[in-house]
């Protein structure tokens, strides 16, 4: 027998024979199996590592321990506390967010505080939430306008201009699919409480919301993805000084990204299109 189905063998009657009577049986004495089997669990622990290492590449070091396991777990049985470990030794940590916080715009037509902060929805294009980013990263300021459903997380619009201005997020909020009956919600920036917006939610059959004023929590899950993209793009490769184009194409790069392949754990560890699609 090899050394490897020696150990495999002697692993599979544990409990049942003690190690010396197993030994006896085979013929081997007992220092070699101990030493056959550190061996090969040195030599399992390098692949899991290398994998693991792999794995965090691959994202970029987005992932903390729970998606990597998550990921592991879909090609093998695996404890999250070993991940865990042989991150922390090998010092493969998802690396530290930054958070950055936007002022808000001063309200002209205020809607109601409908969501409420009930973030869950039941259904595609039933609640959608909607804000705009500073990308402070290139040769002038840009602005990302995102609206993401909360069935799934999924971006389903976006824009990135110079302006921040009635233009983007009209631009952004003309992308969407048919959405008649769903809710929108905003925070209270100049762009949202515009007559001209207010009116082309409403000519969508779109139902209008806002955050109550100096409320950010209101919005939560659109500021999270805002925060996440700079922090798993910009500020993790450390692009502080870039070209225009490659902002744009960092972040079209990153929602494709975003969408399609990056899990969630609230999701049972599925992309949001992955989710979406399982759903139907």
């Amino acid at each position: 027998m090899s050394p490897k189905a020696v150990v495999a063998w002697m692993e599979s009657i544990r409990g049942e024979v003690s190690v010396k009577q197993a030994c006896e049986l085979l013929g081997i004495a007992r220092a070699t199996y101990y030493r056959w089997k550190t061996i090969l669990l040195t030599k399992r622990e390098g692949v899991l590592t290398e994998k693991i290492r792999q794995l965090c590449a691959q994202h970029k070091f987005r992932y903390g321990y729970r998606k990597i396991t998550a990921l592991l777990q879909k090609e093998q049985s695996i404890n999250h506390k070993r991940v865990q470990r042989i991150m922390q030794l090998e010092g493969l940590q998802c690396q530290v967010r930054m958070k950055r916080r936007k002022p808000t715009g001063q309200p002209t037509h205020v809607a109601e505080h409908q969501l409420k902060r009930q973030f869950q929805a039941d259904a595609p294009m039933q609640k959608l939430v909607t804000d705009i980013a500073y990308l402070p990263f290139g040769g002038k300021l840009l602005y990302l306008s995102s609206i993401l459903d909360l069935y799934n997380g999924e971006i389903v619009a976006y824009s990135i201009a110079d302006k921040q201005d009635t233009a983007l997020v009209l631009d952004t909020l003309n992308q969407l699919p048919p959405t008649h009956g769903a809710m929108l919600h905003s925070d209270q920036g100049s762009v949202y409480t515009s007559l001209a917006y207010q009116e082309a939610v409403k000519g969508k059959g779109i139902i209008m919301s806002m955050s109550r004023k100096g409320t950010p929590a209101d919005n939560a899950p659109i500021e999270s993805f805002h925060s996440t993209l700079k922090s798993e793009t910009f500020y993790l490769e450390g692009l502080t000084s870039t070209t225009t184009a490659i902002v744009e194409r960092v972040v079209r790069d990153y929602i494709t990204y975003y969408n399609s392949i990056r899990i969630q754990t609230k999701l049972n560890n599925q992309s949001p299109i992955n989710y979406r699609q399982l759903a139907a």
